[in-house]
């Protein structure tokens, strides 16, 4: 079976990353996340996150590094992080698709929610990014 990847946004903005309430599907519902989704065939995973943060939150954004590491989904996906900023002039996040809430967290709040257990590993490398300099 082919691994299919899952791209996830570390968007971070002064110091803080955004955090996604997902609404769906039932199981993962009220869960946290790091937004992202699937990447087409045919499309990179950079154009991926780029896409998939236009549909999920109405933003222009752009990809910076990938964060060390991928973490297995439902198979056949697995999860691969990239960083990402919004681009000057873009929308603020909204919840459009998949998701009832948005919350840009620092480092200190990083914990306060209930994140998915597909995305903890991943929150716990991107924490290392959100620590002194990284604003």
């Amino acid at each position: 079976m082919t691994e299919r990847i899952v791209v996830g946004a570390a968007l971070i903005e002064g110091g803080r990353v955004l955090a996604a309430r997902r609404s769906a599907p039932a199981e993962l519902a009220g869960r946290w996340e790091l937004p992202g989704g699937k990447v087409e065939p045919g499309e990179t995973p950079d154009a991926a996150l780029v896409r998939e943060l236009r549909e999920e939150l109405g933003v222009d954004a752009e990809v910076g590094e990938r964060v060390p590491g991928q973490w297995a989904l439902r198979p056949p996906y697995v999860l691969w992080v990239w960083t990402a900023r919004l681009l000057p002039g873009s929308a603020e996040p909204k919840p459009l698709q998949d998701h009832d809430e948005l919350r840009w967290l620092s480092l200190r709040e990083l914990w306060d929610v209930r994140w998915l257990e597909q995305d903890v590993a991943a929150v716990r490398e991107v924490a290392v990014r959100l620590g002194p300099g990284s604003a």
